[in-house]
């Protein structure tokens, strides 16, 4: 189940005269709400593609190390060395 949160931001001059011009009949959004929530949105899916980038990036240098540069570990290593 999800929850709705109301919150309260202030913006003042430039910030809120932005904000006017990308809402309403001449904007690009009907509300401010939902033009938060899109930034929101897109600001949440540029974090999860740079932590994807982050994690392909790190396999990719995995693959490309010689095969002899890994250690065999066994399940029990590998659990004690993550909860280290």
């Amino acid at each position: 189940m999800s929850r709705t949160t109301t919150m309260t931001v202030r913006l003042s001059g430039a910030l809120s005269d932005f904000v006017a011009a990308n809402v309403g009949e001449n904007g690009a959004y009907e509300n401010i709400s939902e033009y938060v929530r899109d930034l929101i949105r897109r600001d949440k899916e540029r974090v999860e593609r740079e932590a994807f980038d982050h994690l392909r990036a790190e396999l990719t240098l995995a693959f490309a190390a010689p095969d002899n540069s890994y250690k065999e570990l066994t399940a029990a290593e590998v659990i004690a060395r993550n909860r280290a």
